[in-house]
């Protein structure tokens, strides 16, 4: 299959796989604590990369390391801890319809920092975005009293962390194979993990049964949530462009909306038209 066309068979497997994710941290919540959750996820998919992707290493450069170290942080490190702990706050819904500005971060970043041409609709799809968010905080915070909406600034940093990961995965790493970089990010990130995992209290937290009974939730949002779906993104990003592989965060929450009905969710009237107006923006934003 040609690139073309292999990148939109990328984008909606993504798609399904990290639409589902917010749903396994809520489920994930209900016996961990977010710094317990996010380094028990990276812990599951460094182990599992471990496993198959160990021979990739070797093809990893020493002028590499700093970039995967740098892609390690922004792309999976911070943002784990930053989407753990702003749910234990905000609906899964939410949390997914605000990770959809990633794409706009993504172009004002390669605009600011690496020098990438723009169009004037793509700086209005950047207003759009602005306006759509603002209004889906405000509205959220007004008719959602016992949720605390400050927390969504986690999530929007969360969107710009991702942003710069994507600039440099395709500044800088591109001649790597994604299983070579994915495995190198969690190489770097295990022991900071572990050590995070220890100090949080999970060794003592893992003997209670409500813990043990999240676990699996926990696993797979590693495994395939993370591991699986960082190469497969990283992919994406070798055979696209870094706006277009980031865009895959406005078919995101489609998924979640989804979930979150099942799992009893919903959105205001107010906020599904701030949800439009924000799939508006990225969509101006993406257009070459």
């Amino acid at each position: 299959m040609e690139n073309k066309n292999l990148r939109f068979v990328y984008l909606a497997i993504l798609a399904l796989v990290w639409g589902s994710s917010f749903i396994l941290i809520k489920r994930g919540l209900l016996g961990l604590n977010p710094f317990q959750l996010g380094s028990l996820r990276i812990v599951f998919a460094a182990l599992f990369l471990l496993i198959i992707g160990f021979n990739s290493i070797k093809h990893i450069q020493l002028r590499h390391w700093k970039y995967l170290a740098l892609t390690a942080c922004f792309g999976t490190f911070v943002p784990v801890f930053l989407f753990s702990y702003a749910q234990t706050q905000i609906s899964s819904t939410i949390s997914a319809i605000l990770n959809s500005l990633t794409p706009l971060n993504t172009l004002l970043l390669g605009i600011l920092l690496f020098k990438v041409d723009f169009q004037r609709r793509q700086i209005f799809g950047v207003f759009f975005g602005l306006v759509g968010s603002s209004l889906l905080i405000l509205n959220g915070a007004a008719t959602h009293p016992d949720q605390n909406y400050a927390y969504a600034i986690l999530l929007i940093l969360a969107s710009i962390c991702y942003a710069l990961n994507v600039n440099f995965i395709k500044r800088y790493l591109s001649d790597l194979s994604p299983l070579s970089i994915t495995t190198g990010n969690f190489v770097v990130m295990l022991i900071p993990a572990l050590i995070v995992m220890y100090f949080s209290g999970f060794f003592e937290a893992v003997q209670v049964k409500q813990t043990q009974d999240v676990i699996i939730y926990i696993a797979i949002l590693g495994v395939v949530g993370t591991a699986l779906a960082n190469i497969l993104f990283y992919r994406l990003i070798q055979i696209s462009s870094p706006v277009f592989a980031s865009s895959v965060t406005y078919l995101i929450p489609v998924v979640a909306f989804f979930w979150g009905l099942l799992d009893n969710e919903g959105l205001t009237f107010v906020q599904l038209i701030g949800a439009v107006i924000i799939f508006i923006g990225v969509n101006l934003s993406s257009i070459k």
